[in-house]
């Protein structure tokens, strides 16, 4: 939907998913969208150089966020929630749903 003002369809997931979520890491998204790990790591290079998202190390995985900072944060945060209201209602559920905690062991899916 934002591919074409973006440039890339990877960069239209990797904000999406940081903005639904909160924050995020290449390989999760990657993993998310089941699309090429590289592409992502570069549109989050290329986000965090242009001063869109901060970046912060915990151990050894680097976790994105939105740089509260950005002039023009607000605006990018409408843009990203009006194009998630176009997504399949199943898609946008899966996205919005966060699960970081383990599952107890036994327990049925």
């Amino acid at each position: 939907m934002l591919e074409p003002l973006l440039g890339s369809l990877s960069a239209e997931r990797s904000l999406m998913f940081i903005f639904a979520r909160g924050q995020g890491y290449a390989s999760e998204i990657a993993a998310f969208f089941d699309i090429n790990l590289y592409g992502i790591q570069r549109q989050l290079e290329k986000f965090e150089n242009g001063g869109v998202l901060i970046s912060k190390t915990l151990g050894r995985t680097r976790m994105y966020s939105f740089n509260p900072r950005y002039a023009f944060l607000k605006e990018v945060r409408s843009l990203l929630e009006k194009a998630l209201g176009y997504y399949p209602k199943e898609e946008r559920e899966r996205l919005i749903m966060v699960r970081r905690r383990p599952r107890r062991k036994g327990k049925p899916l």
